[in-house]
């Protein structure tokens, strides 16, 4: 969990919006589930003797789910409001996290990463939707820039908390710690005493198309490429970290460290995004974020001590920390009325995607031709992005 100096930030920051404080301090508490066990269960599927095939379709399967009900998810968000999917979501991530607890193996990895990772999407497609409803249509990117730095401190709280956790307990007593911690969004969700928005249906019934109609969207359609690429380069990171630092012999709490680093750069640059909003525009920070995410994925193969990996994971997660609040508040300015929910629910299925794909082309191709190709195609493609998404300004 973040620490108090961390809390308090977040509740300076977000001014006078509790609500918006605590919208951040639920999420901090889950995403630290979802970080941390996915670098538990990358490091145990290792000791257990799996391939990079294995730990890729492991990590896919973080992704799976979330991939397929992302879109149902948040349409769920817009009719029945948001309390009751976070409360649910909160619930059933405790669970996921504490099944490695009591029984081990390859089935109850497998089980923990589905659980795990669609509960956390049903909490973060409501808690997203729920953030664009607070405040005035200006207060957006701002606040979808402090939701996101809650973000980053979680990321960097969990894989460090299950690095030095695996190293000292071992990995039943990293799964316990990761397995309390969604136990109090879920006590805060169930007194039902935050002012979360209600119930949104659509205010035009008469809207066709469903999801395809959403991507069919000129606008839109754009930002959601935009952030599929953004997803490739940062679910890639969270996946070849853990493979890449065993096979150079570094410990769990080196990974841990590595990870964390490119979370810590994530706040660095979130915390700089009203100064950095001021003076450059959306297309500019996001073709900024896809070059530099690019330029790092060239040189991580020539990269063999836990120093430098931390310094580039430090400049990738520059580049990318600025991405997701723009995203974000692009979405919520292009949505349709009453479909926010599902235009979330459409952004998530699609970076599911990228978490599904990514972790299977890497073990498949990272056990067969080496690392080396996986990180200079992404960064080719990462480049082209860039480039294109210039020329669109």
């Amino acid at each position: 969990m973040a620490s108090r100096s961390s809390r308090s930030v977040i509740r300076r920051l977000a001014g006078r919006n509790p609500t918006l404080a605590a919208l951040i301090g639920l999420g901090i508490a889950n995403h630290v589930v979802l970080t941390g066990c996915r670098v538990t269960v990358s490091l145990e599927a290792l000791q257990l003797g799996a391939s990079t095939a294995v730990v890729g379709l492991l990590l896919a399967l973080f992704g799976l789910l979330p991939m397929l009900f992302a879109v149902a998810a948040g349409r769920m968000s817009d009719r029945v409001g948001v309390r009751r999917p976070m409360l649910v979501g909160s619930v059933v991530l405790a669970l996921g996290a504490a099944l490695p607890a009591i029984v081990s193996g390859f089935a109850v990895l497998y089980a923990c990463a589905v659980l795990v990772g669609t509960s956390f999407m049903l909490f973060q497609v409501a808690s997203q939707n729920a953030t664009g409803e607070l405040g005035a249509p200006t207060d957006r990117a701002h606040n979808f820039s402090l939701l996101a730095l809650g973000y980053s401190i979680s990321g960097f709280v969990g894989p460090l908390l299950a690095g030095f956790t695996i190293d000292h307990g071992g990995f039943t007593a990293a799964f316990a710690v990761l397995a309390v911690l969604p136990l109090i969004p879920a006590f805060v969700l169930a007194r039902n005493r935050l002012r979360l928005p209600g119930p949104n249906p659509s205010r035009d019934p008469g809207h066709v198309g469903g999801a395809l109609a959403l991507l069919m969207h000129v606008k839109l359609r754009r930002v959601y490429f935009v952030n599929v690429l953004l997803a490739l380069g940062w679910d890639l990171n969270t996946i070849v970290i853990p493979v890449y630092g065993a096979q150079i012999g570094l410990s769990a709490s080196q990974i841990g460290l590595i990870l964390a680093s490119f979370a810590a750069a994530t706040f660095v640059v979130r915390f700089s995004m009203r100064w950095i909003m001021r003076r450059f525009s959306e297309h500019q920070m996001l073709t900024s974020a896809l070059l530099m995410a690019a330029l790092v994925y060239m040189l991580f193969p020539f990269s063999h001590d836990a120093p430098t990996l931390m310094l580039l994971s430090f400049a990738l997660g520059l580049g990318l920390g600025v991405s997701q609040p723009m995203v974000m508040s692009l979405l919520h300015t292009h949505a349709p009325p009453g479909r926010m929910g599902e235009v979330v629910g459409v952004r998530m299925s699609l970076v599911q995607s990228m978490a599904v794909a990514v972790p299977l082309t890497f073990g498949a191709l990272g056990g067969a031709v080496g690392l080396t190709p996986v990180f200079w195609s992404v960064g080719l493609c990462l480049a082209a992005g860039g480039w294109l998404t210039k020329r669109a300004a």
